[in-house]
């Protein structure tokens, strides 16, 4: 879920007027209704076979795993992890208890790309405890601007609500990423190592956001007041350094300055030491590239029209950076782009709905994993587009797309990602996924511009239609 998702509500916003939902007559559970629903159970009571097979779910589902029980043994083989197309193994990430996916994956891009350039004899990993910092801090400068901006706005209507409910959080996507790393650089890990706070957001995050509220509520109050600009401007920045202070109790004083020598695979100081900010370090770490402008985003969605550009209103990182853009496109498109930039030996960031089907313990994504509706007596037969319009599908987490393994017409068979939850996790850090599997739950994708046809380059230029971040597919990644 998007750390700003607007929950549903008991009431619909229609202006700034409340519209009470209407009750149907008749709609609760009658003691008639009670009784067709219990008789429905007994239609097959007489029947010895099913009874004692119904006794025999009853009595596993109450002692095991809904997985457990639903596990296709069929399908429980061992996995292939041969790959044709595979770009090279780096050190495994973990998050922990935190929503920060998109940014280890979008760093491990970035630290591929780096060990890329120098023929994989130098490696690094950068710092996610100093870049959350920053983007903790981005966040809740965009709430409190955001909500000055929408101030004479009635506190109950749509666009106070959207800052109010979930002021900060640790989603995101790559958007972010792209408008953080250019302006406050990066940092390797062992300068700044990760913070219990970074690696446990929860408690920090509820302070920050009743902090953020109660100084939301004090910025409505300063334009009713018909405070200057000036004014509401200089209370902001007190506002701001006070969660500076918080986040430097929390997570560390970043570091503005460094001396650091890169090492290869093994731990071998390769280079001499140097010293370095934030921003020359990345400045080194890029050499000629630039990430701002290098890259699109493309989705699948099949409930909108494909070959189309949207845009996500206000849901991003920074108040003065990019939005959410995305260009739609059907499955196909989306693995052709994705093969080919595997197959230039480069990394991609991507996000999917990684709880639909996994087996964690060996790590493999696949729709035949598990057979739920024999286990259940039911059926469960909505596509993705349903999934997706009914917030039963989403993107909820970003990993970085390492390996395909191609048949002979260069049709996916599989497909392999870096996972940021460890080396405990799936096999060893990675998760293979079926191809079939990857179309029902793949959703973003973000592709380096060199790897992109013409046609579709034009298609991400053309106007984008604007989507309300509500939106069940446009939700953060976590």
């Amino acid at each position: 879920m998007t750390t700003r998702n607007l929950l549903f509500s008991l009431f619909f916003v229609s202006g700034s007027t409340f519209v009470a939902a209407q009750k149907t007559a008749g709609g609760g559970i009658s003691q008639e209704m009670l009784t067709t629903i219990e008789a429905a159970q007994q239609t097959n009571a007489g029947n010895a076979t099913y009874r004692a097979l119904t006794n025999a779910i009853s009595n596993a589902l109450a002692v095991n795993a809904i997985d457990d029980l639903a596990k296709n043994r069929a399908n429980a083989g061992a996995i292939d992890t041969q790959f044709c197309v595979e770009t090279p193994k780096q050190s495994i990430t973990d998050q922990k208890s935190s929503g920060r996916c998109w940014m280890f994956s979008g760093l491990n891009v970035l630290r591929g790309d780096f060990s890329r350039q120098h023929d994989d004899s130098l490696t690094v990993v950068f710092s996610q405890d100093y870049l959350f910092f920053y983007d903790q801090l981005e966040k809740a400068n965009l709430m409190l601007q955001g909500v000055t901006d929408c101030a004479k706005e009635p506190l109950e209507s749509e666009r106070p609500r959207f800052f109010f409910q979930h002021p900060i959080g640790d989603g995101g996507t790559f958007c972010g990423l792209a408008d953080l790393v250019p302006k406050y650089g990066l940092v390797p890990a062992e300068i700044v190592p990760e913070t219990y706070s970074a690696e446990n957001t929860s408690k920090m995050r509820s302070l920050i956001t009743s902090k953020l509220r109660e100084y939301g509520l004090e910025l409505r109050k300063m334009v009713a007041d018909k405070k200057k600009a000036d004014a509401i401007t200089k209370r902001k920045t007190e506002m701001l350094s006070e969660i500076y202070r918080m986040l430097v109790l929390t997570l560390g004083e970043p570091v503005k300055e460094f001396d650091y020598a890169f090492r290869d695979k093994n731990g071998k100081t390769r280079t001499a030491v140097k010293h370095y900010t934030p921003q020359s370090f990345y400045a080194e770490i890029m050499g000629d590239r630039q990430l701002v402008g290098s890259f699109i985003m493309v989705m699948n969605d099949p409930r909108r029209e494909y070959h189309k550009t949207y845009e996500v209103e206000w849901d991003r990182h920074t108040y003065d950076g990019m939005n959410w853009k995305y260009l739609n496109l059907p499955m196909e498109d989306i693995e052709h782009l994705a093969i080919a930039q595997l197959k230039a030996g480069r990394k991609l960031y991507s996000s999917y709905d990684v709880g639909k089907f996994l087996d964690r313990k060996r790590g493999y994504a696949d729709t035949e994993n598990f057979d739920y509706a024999s286990l259940m007596g039911t059926t469960f037969p909505m596509n993705k587009a349903d999934r997706i319009a009914t917030f039963d599908s989403g993107s909820t987490h970003a990993m970085t797309l390492t390996a395909v393994d191609l048949d002979a017409a260069n049709k996916p068979l599989k497909w392999k990602v870096e996972n940021s939850w460890g080396t405990a996790s799936g096999a060893n850090g990675y998760i293979i996924m079926s191809a079939r599997w990857f179309r029902e739950y793949m959703f973003r994708l973000v592709v380096d511009k060199e790897y992109v046809p013409e046609n579709l380059l034009r298609e991400f230029e053309q106007k984008p239609t604007m989507v309300m971040p509500e939106d069940p597919l446009f939700q953060e990644d976590f």
